[in-house]
């Protein structure tokens, strides 16, 4: 009898136990109910949000204030490693690799910028935007990186190309506002 009563208080002691761990249906601080379930997202949606984000981010050009006179003006920002490793993933398109039958890895990927032209050109005029100056700039990026393709079928093997390089050239463009908006100046 006693033992019983024993395997019953340990039987529900472990059942509590497992109700109030965990992550489900419990929070410390405002509950948010049926919602704080967490959703799992198939990442093909989430490579599409992450595109259209950096597509939206990249896509416009900046407008900038005018350029002082009598200084020349360089070009400082260089393309940023997400926008090259983008345009890198357009060329080599790893997509569609099958786990133990065919995969392609990109390894060790290391990245050098180099200005190729830094120009200002003359002044336009843009609808809705006014006169202004287009600055382009060109960059030169090389793309240092180990290539591991794995093919499992029918004979398994492994190609290590240890000293791969890929150039790719982005250009940067943006616009400078000509003379003084705000006075009316042209000057």
């Amino acid at each position: 009898m006693l033992k019983t009563k024993i395997q019953g208080l340990l039987l529900t002691g472990v059942a509590l136990l497992m109700t109030t761990t965990g992550c489900a249906f419990t929070s410390v601080g405002p509950s948010m109910g049926i919602l704080s379930i967490p959703i799992p997202v198939s990442p093909y949606f989430q490579g599409k949000a992450e595109d259209n984000a950096a597509e939206e981010r990249y896509s416009k050009m900046k407008i900038l204030d005018p350029i002082p006179a009598g200084r020349p003006h360089v070009a400082e920002d260089a393309p940023s490693d997400d926008q090259i490793l983008r345009k890198f993933h357009e060329i080599h398109n790893v997509r569609g690799n099958f786990p133990g039958l065919f995969e392609v890895q990109h390894n060790n990927i290391r990245i050098v910028k180099e200005k190729v032209r830094d120009e200002v050109g003359d002044p336009i005029v843009i609808p809705l935007a006014g006169p202004v100056q287009i600055h382009q700039s060109h960059w030169k990026c090389k793309v240092y990186f180990t290539e591991v393709i794995r093919n499992g079928w029918p004979i398994p093997h492994t190609i290590k190309n240890e000293e791969r390089m890929e150039v790719i050239y982005i250009d940067l463009d943006h616009a400078h506002r000509v003379g003084n908006v705000v006075s009316g100046d042209g000057g």
